[in-house]
């Protein structure tokens, strides 16, 4: 072993956070996984607790929308009231769907303060994607805002959900809702191992699955993201120069994904950061925002990154409080490492690697070490997360060799919805959750992605499954074969594309393909580019459709 520095450095001061007298007293559950003792194990009082803790502190910020840490617990306090007036109690599902606004994250907090089951819908959804969610968890309300309410109405009739349309004004858009309460009326106890979360996952098989959180599981997620924070504070003022600004963190990921639901929203509680949310992506618009805000913290999909170094007017704003710029949810090219040190000088690139079914918990690497080893999406998440490299028969390997990479944590998911075949496959006996990534470890513990086991294409920080694209594909009477696969992409790490072979006596062209798509697939999951080949496309010897060789012979 020859850890960094800087390494040795976080051990040290993760021990003194983590160790007797330190501010995170650890314990283990009972299969042996690391969780926090003394921090809430359950969302409701986590709430309680950290908005009690920063009260005043202004924690939202969206336009002229500016909301404490006190008047969000208040304010979801009321609506929890409302929902169970409305008749929903512990363990139903309450789908939330709606853009960035306030009003999305006082919907989460009411509904598991309601001790409800919090179903983030992905607001980019098609009706078919939508109407598959809701059939399959069957929520019975659906908090949306007005685009979304409409074509949940629109789409599902048959999914008999009941809708309330929020407008983006907060708090005028719960009137309705708070009116049905009353302070008289009880919230339901939670404990750690009540559910609490489902998030949707895209699989190699196509349709979603709704990965199924506990309490205990989304909190450990986020501690273990706040303890590493705690960590990498410490060590700069052990070095005389703690961090010049109030955190405040911009929210440009959607807070249906696990990176914004848990390491920037649910985090920002833990650690007093403000989050100043965007409703839709702009560079532009973002550079405004960091000066005017005073931003500290910077996350997106490497992309976003990408844009802001490039975009044209950076050098008109001081961008000088920017003290990190963290990537997750996809591959951020080595190139741009190097490229982001120079463009921005005072801010500290980092790169995240986790999943939805981890709660976004698995490995980090930050500052000088992510400089020393760019293709490296760093070392795991101690002392929270256990890294294991399987070989044949869930065989651990040894550093230096490939397998699958797979990772066991107290914020790993329960299960899959409804779904005990995915469950068991996800799973080793020991408790490892499989990523479907191909990786190794170095001698340093450093985790190298290499491949993907899984047929699924993240572009831009959005999976998409290729089974799903080529489901959608075969819906058209004009294709007879088709093969969907992912090719590399500067901007967006990676981009779809489709071979395909049309019918005998079919002339469909990309353009009428497209609009075909469009009604039936979220717009980042049509393919990039449309190949239409001649002849049949080529096949391996079980029959199947031969895509390494298509996707060799099209990568460029």
């Amino acid at each position: 072993m020859a850890l960094s520095e800087l390494d040795r450095k976080y051990d040290a001061v993760m021990a003194a956070v983590t160790g007797p007298g330190g501010r995170v007293i650890l314990d283990k559950d009972g299969q042996g996984r690391t969780i926090v003792a003394n921090f809430p194990a359950t969302l409701p009082l986590f709430f309680k607790t950290f908005c009690a803790l920063y009260g005043p502190t202004e924690a939202v910020i969206a336009g002229d929308e500016r909301l404490t840490f006190a008047e969000l617990d208040s304010l979801s306090d009321q609506m929890a009231r409302g929902l169970v007036a409305r008749g929903i109690g512990k363990g139903d599902r309450v789908g939330i769907a709606m853009r960035n606004c306030p009003a999305w994250i006082l919907s989460y907090m009411a509904v598991l303060k309601a001790g409800a089951v919090a179903a983030l819908l992905n607001g980019w959804w098609q009706p078919d994607e939508l109407e598959h969610a809701l059939q399959l968890t069957r929520p019975k309300l659906v908090l949306a805002d007005a685009p979304r309410a409409q074509r949940i109405a629109a789409t599902c009739a048959g999914c008999a959900v009941d809708s309330i349309a929020i407008d983006k004004r907060t708090p005028e858009a719960f009137l309705k809702l708070i009116a049905a309460g009353s302070d008289d009326i009880a919230l339901p106890d939670v404990s750690p191992d009540d559910d609490a979360t489902i998030l949707f996952t895209s699989g190699s098989t196509g349709e979603a699955k709704g990965a199924l959180s506990t309490h205990r599981a989304v909190t450990t997620g986020v501690y273990a993201y706040s303890t590493a924070l705690m960590t990498l504070r410490g060590i700069l003022e052990s070095e005389g120069r703690p961090p010049p600004n109030p955190l405040k963190t911009l929210v440009v990921v959607p807070l249906f994904h696990v990176t914004g639901e848990v390491p920037v929203v649910l985090n920002s509680f833990v650690i007093c950061r403000g989050m100043v949310l965007m409703p839709k992506w702009d560079a532009g618009e973002a550079l405004r925002l960091i000066e005017k805000e005073k931003i500290t913290y910077f996350v997106g999909v490497p992309t976003m990154s990408l844009e802001l170094m490039n975009h044209p007017d950076r050098g008109n704003y001081d961008l000088s409080t920017l003290t990190d710029i963290a990537a997750g949810g996809a591959p951020r090219p080595v190139s741009h490492v190097e490229r982001l040190r120079n463009a921005f000088p005072v801010a500290q690139p980092a790169l995240g690697y986790g999943l939805t079914e981890t709660n976004a918990v698995g490995c980090g690497n930050f500052w000088g070490n992510y400089a020393a080893k760019p293709a490296s999406t760093g070392r795991a998440q101690v002392p929270f997360v256990e890294l294991a490299i399987l070989g044949d028969g869930d065989r651990h390997l040894p550093a230096g060799e490939r397998g699958e990479i797979a990772i066991r944590s107290a914020a790993n998911i329960k299960c899959y919805w409804e779904n005990p075949e995915a469950t068991a496959a996800a799973f080793t006996s020991d408790g490892f959750l499989k990523s479907g990534d191909v990786g190794y470890l170095d001698e340093d513990g450093y985790l190298f992605i290499v491949d993907r086991k899984k047929d699924i294409i993240i572009r831009g920080g959005e999976n998409i499954s290729a089974a799903e694209v080529e489901a959608a594909l075969y819906g058209s009477e004009g294709i007879a074969e088709a093969a969907v696969f992912g090719v590399p992409d500067e901007r967006l790490g990676e981009v779809p594309v489709a071979v395909l072979h049309r019918r005998e006596g079919s002339s469909i062209s990309e353009e009428e393909l497209r609009a075909f798509l469009e009604g039936r697939l979220a717009a980042f999951k049509i393919p990039e580019r449309m190949i239409f080949s001649d002849g049949p496309l080529p096949r391996l010897g079980t029959g199947k459709i031969d895509r390494l060789a298509l996707k060799q012979q099209h990568a460029a």
